[in-house]
């Protein structure tokens, strides 16, 4: 049997850890389980599929199919999941813009994942030809951020 104490005691140790969940087995048929809400999903998919709607039969609607504008260039692909920010700071110019000339090395834009800004640089000489992302948008792994041309 635990103290009250040795109970206060892993209570904090549990809250001062990064685990979300404990299970810990006291004696034949005593148990402690402890789960701890965490503050905000990182990323949270709230949109349904949006069903297609029946239209009348009187209407005919006729839909003009425009061949999809082929990107220019290599991509600089997201290195990791987190948030995309085009600039160092919300009231400073972006890193790039379209047309921008880049170096090997130079700073293209950043991604925030965990509280630490991470840099994005570019891999090659080039020039933008696209900037796949929007300022504050989540990223995933491998996603497009820029074409380099």
């Amino acid at each position: 049997m635990y103290s009250i104490d040795e109970i206060k005691e892993l209570l904090a140790a549990f809250d001062a850890s990064k685990a979300t969940a404990i299970d810990i087995q006291l004696g034949e048929d005593e148990f402690i389980s402890l789960r701890q809400k965490t503050a905000k999903p990182v990323c949270e998919i709230t949109a349904e599929p949006e069903k297609p709607a029946a239209a009348p039969v009187e209407q005919v609607q006729t839909l003009s199919v425009t061949p999809e504008k082929k990107a220019e260039g290599d991509p600089v692909e997201s290195p990791m999941v987190g948030v995309f920010y085009s600039a160092p700071a919300p009231d400073s110019e972006p890193y790039v813009s379209v047309g921008s000339v880049v170096k090997k090395g130079d700073v293209l834009c950043l991604i925030e994942a965990m509280k630490l800004m991470n840099e994005v640089t570019a891999e090659k000489n080039g020039m933008i030809t696209e900037i796949c992302a929007e300022n504050g948008q989540v990223v995933e792994y491998g996603q497009p951020l820029f074409m380099i041309k």
